[in-house]
This record gives C-alpha cells, structure tokens and sequence, in this order.
C-alpha cells in the first residue's frame, strides 16, 4: 500500500486523497523547470500541489494552481497550507477552462503534467481516468491559455511521455509556440525513455536543445550522480 505521505527536507505531500501519488519523474520535472526570476507562476492540474510546491521552496514567485478533481482540492489545500510558503500558495478549485474566463494576470511561467496516454486504454477507475487521460483537460485548452495569459518572454514547461509530447509539439506549433528544449528523461543508463521535459516560448532557435537525463545507473538501483545533484535540496536520502 502506498505511504499517505512524502516527505522532502522542508514540506511533506499528503497523497491519501489523491488518484495520482508523488512520483519520481514529477519530482525530476518540478526541480528541472527553469523558475529563479519568475514573479508569477501557473501550476495546471495541480493534484497534490507537489509541483508548486517545489517551485515555492526555489523562488519568490506567487503561485496559483488550478485543480477541478474535489479530492485533489482538498489535498492541495492541505499541503499548501502546512507548507512554510502558504502566503504565496493560491489554489483554485475550478477547471482551466473557468479560470480562464476570470484570470486577469500575466504568467512569467506555466507548468503542467497534464493528463496523458491519450492513444492508450482507460483502467475501470474514473478518478485514475481523469488524472492520467486527456478528459477534463485537453491540450488545446493548455494552448489557448498560455496564448492569452503567458507573458511575451514567458516559458511554458509540460512533462509528457514521448508519444503525447510529440502530439503537444504539433499542437503548439499551431499555436504560435516553439519547442525550446527536450529533456529525455530515462529510468536508467541503458533503459526506456519515459518522459520529455518540453520547453515551449513565442520565440525560439530554430533547432530545439535535446538533453538526456538519466535518473537509475546501470544497475538500476544507485541514483546518478545528476539526479544526486538536481534533487538533493528535495530528498531527504540526497
């Protein structure tokens, strides 16, 4: 049985509420996100909150996640307001689509790990369904937002795996965006591909940066020495 809780070096993540439970590739993407001079930062589909809450120990930024699931609400109401950054924390427990008809401000950054596997089958629980499957929140919905509401030098970051991350760049590319950079993020040396990192701005080079990132050695099992490195502020075993 999955613990209730996670607890990093300076906040714990209630999970017991919650379809999807703290992970190891959402942990690598809310250290990796680039947010040091953010003044604002949009977390979408915030679930336990833990994104925004790795971003609130790295930065001064107000940060405002959207969550429509009740359960999930109701933890990342919790763990905001136990977090040691509770005044800079806002959830808004609507869906994206209605805090975009009231949203006045201007995002430095957005960040998401938005449900996926859109090609893949659905399990029998509709909470899982909702957290992993494109539903409620859609990619092009993603899109239409950062058009309205990310600044013109702003960036917007999505953890996806490889299939849908190639799906959310066509879409982009529609949109007006550019892939910035990939981050390919692997089990471990010599293992799968599970994630990309994107980077998405208004403006880009004309050839996106590609980087690798392995969490696992070879053995599977001893963390590498760049995992080490990017979640050791986080980790309590780092």
């Amino acid at each position: 049985m999955p613990n209730t809780y996670f607890q990093f070096k300076q906040f714990r993540v209630e999970q017991d509420k919650c379809a999807m439970k703290v992970c190891t590739d959402s942990c690598v993407f809310g250290a990796a996100v680039e947010v040091a001079d953010a003044q604002r930062v949009l977390d979408i589909g915030a679930g336990t909150g833990l994104l925004s809450l790795m971003v609130a120990q790295r930065t001064k930024a107000t940060i405002d996640a959207v969550e429509i699931n009740q359960e999930a609400q109701v933890q990342a109401a919790e763990n905001f307001s136990s977090s040691p950054w509770r005044e800079r924390l806002h959830l808004h427990p609507v869906s994206l689509q209605k805090y975009a008809e009231s949203c006045q401000v201007p995002y430095d950054i957005i960040l998401s790990n938005p449900p996926f596997f859109l090609s893949s089958l659905k399990s029998p629980d509709a909470v899982r369904n909702t957290a992993k499957h494109a539903g409620e929140l859609l990619f092009d919905d993603i899109l239409l937002f950062a058009q309205q509401h990310l600044n013109q030098n702003g960036k917007l970051y999505l953890l996806l795996p490889p299939a849908e991350a190639t799906l959310f760049r066509k879409l982009a590319l529609a949109h007006g965006f550019k892939l910035a950079e990939t981050i390919e993020v692997f089990t471990y040396r010599g293992g799968k591909c599970i994630r990309h990192i994107q980077t998405y701005t208004v403006s880009a080079p004309e050839a996106p940066a590609t980087k690798q990132f392995f969490i696992r050695e070879e053995d599977k099992v001893t963390y590498t020495a760049e995992f080490a490195t990017l979640l050791r502020e986080y980790y309590l075993q780092l």
